[in-house]
């Protein structure tokens, strides 16, 4: 039985068996010698903090975020904002993860920050119930919709196998800078939602890749255009019932941050911390194919933080 099967088939066990399955990958995740420092880290991972400082850690020690925004630059986050949901339910993106990244952006002097995602439910209703568009605007950025096929432009991609096209939001195409912040949830027909998954919200045919071999479409985008930062939510983590959830009887706190500028490995290491093996995600194992990035971080210099 491969071990997303077990993970599934235990669910029915409740959410504290669920937790202790994972919590146990997130302490393989952490476990090891330390990093050596005068090396380039290749992911940070943060546990045991609120995630405004599980930030502030992570891109410290990636060189500040100005290793990857500099003075003039126009910034894109792209957060999961794809469900009516409060933020306790974990179906979106920590807002005050958001608020921190922007925050970090203008710091750094990005002339423009803005903030969006290509909603599930109504998009008004998912940007006001994450609480996303309140915080992002505080720090500064511009929250703007993706809800009309007229921001879309359609690009090639001429690497993927079965994913050949896809009409891409403007603002990803005219960016200088793309930051992607997932929150790491189950997915019932993804098996989870990471990183990778979340950029089906910078498209706007996305059902196109329902129809035609989810996972293999997965990793074909991710060939055309990766983002510069990876940002991966764990600190609520919705179990079961994704990717929208049911309640809070789905979420189990983990206080985690992953942070890289591989999204396959930063997918990988999401993925432990589930509980699950990078290699059960079939989009994971498919990026890794085309070349997309790596899921054996053992290859990696892995900075574990621990608050």
């Amino acid at each position: 039985m491969k071990r997303r099967h077990f993970i599934k088939t235990s669910m029915g066990a409740g959410v504290a068996t669920s937790a202790a399955i994972a919590f146990g990958n997130i302490d393989v995740l952490f476990a090891g010698a330390p990093a050596p420092a005068d090396l380039p880290y290749d992911l940070v991972a943060v546990r045991n903090g609120e995630p405004d400082v599980m930030f502030d850690k992570a891109i410290q020690s990636l060189g500040g975020m100005e290793t990857f925004v500099k003075p003039g630059q126009k910034v894109v986050i792209k957060p999961n904002i794809g469900w009516d949901v409060s933020p306790e339910r974990a179906g979106n993106t920590n807002p005050l993860l958001i608020k921190r990244i922007v925050e970090h952006c203008n710091n750094a002097g990005a002339k423009e920050v803005y903030v969006f995602d290509n909603t599930c439910d109504e998009w008004t209703k998912c940007y006001k119930s994450s609480q996303i568009e309140e915080l992002a605007k505080e720090a500064g950025a511009k929250v703007v919709p993706g809800n009309s096929e007229t921001y879309y432009r359609e690009v090639d991609i001429p690497k993927g196998v079965r994913l050949k096209k896809a009409k891409v939001h403007e603002l990803i195409l005219d960016s200088d800078v793309f930051i992607n912040v997932p929150v790491l949830k189950h997915h019932s027909s993804a098996d989870l939602s990471i990183a990778m998954k979340n950029l089906m919200g910078v498209v706007w045919d996305r059902m196109y890749w329902h129809r035609n071999d989810l996972h293999q479409c997965i990793a074909d985008y991710c060939t055309y255009r990766k983002p510069d930062l990876n940002v991966i939510d764990a600190y609520r983590v919705m179990m079961k019932n994704g990717p929208r959830g049911v309640s809070v009887d789905d979420v189990v706190t983990y206080k985690t941050l992953i942070v890289s500028t591989d999204i396959v490995a930063a997918d990988a290491a999401a993925a432990r911390v589930f509980g699950s093996a990078p290699e059960d995600i079939a989009y994971i194992e498919k990026a890794a194919a085309l070349g997309v990035g790596t899921f054996d971080l053992s290859n990696l210099n892995i900075n574990r933080i621990k608050l």
